[in-house]
């Protein structure tokens, strides 16, 4: 067993993907996580489970789907996966304001090459650094300000993207590590 953590995007933004806490918990609880435990009302679950993660995910998604009616993508990290991201860290030494500090979780990693074409001084003042599977983005100016939002990633990348600030990054480790 290992601790996991489930991401699900866009779920209770806006009147839409309504998912109650503890419905999703319980949901889980059906699919045989154990140490269930939600963070914030946007879909942020931590847990227990044998499974891989990649399999956790599509277990999720369909159950969330048929039983909920909600159909988003879910991302999943591992606890020692998470607790890398957090350890890196690139931009810590800019980023003066968690909120404003996001990590963009994706679900594969990225071609470098597609990186490496996007003009760092196009997006000033924010600040982006790629590390593995996932995009740290500083964001002086407000989250809603930036262009580097998950949905941009997504669609220069080819990949599923979710984003989450900094302090639930933290507080998800928190939980995860019990």
């Amino acid at each position: 067993m290992s601790r996991q953590v489930a991401l699900l995007r866009g779920v209770n933004v806006g009147g839409r993907n309504q998912v109650g806490m503890p419905a999703l918990r319980e949901l889980l609880e059906g699919l045989g996580f154990e140490d269930v435990k939600t963070h914030l009302q946007s879909g942020n679950v931590v847990y227990s489970s044998g499974k891989a993660p990649d399999r956790a995910a599509k277990e999720i998604e369909q159950a969330l789907a048929k039983e909920l009616g909600v159909k988003v993508p879910v991302l999943v990290r591992t606890k020692t996966e998470l607790a890398a991201i957090a350890k890196a860290d690139p931009l810590g030494k800019v980023a003066s304001d968690p909120a404003l500090y996001l990590v963009t979780f994706l679900s594969g990693k990225p071609e470098a090459k597609k990186i490496k074409e996007v003009d760092p001084e196009k997006y000033e003042p924010d600040v982006f650094k790629h590390v593995g599977q996932e995009i740290y983005v500083w964001c002086p100016n407000g989250v809603r300000n930036t262009k580097l939002t998950y949905s941009f990633w997504e669609k220069l990348l080819g990949v599923t993207a979710t984003a989450r600030n900094w302090r639930t990054v933290t507080k998800l480790l928190e939980l995860a590590d019990g």
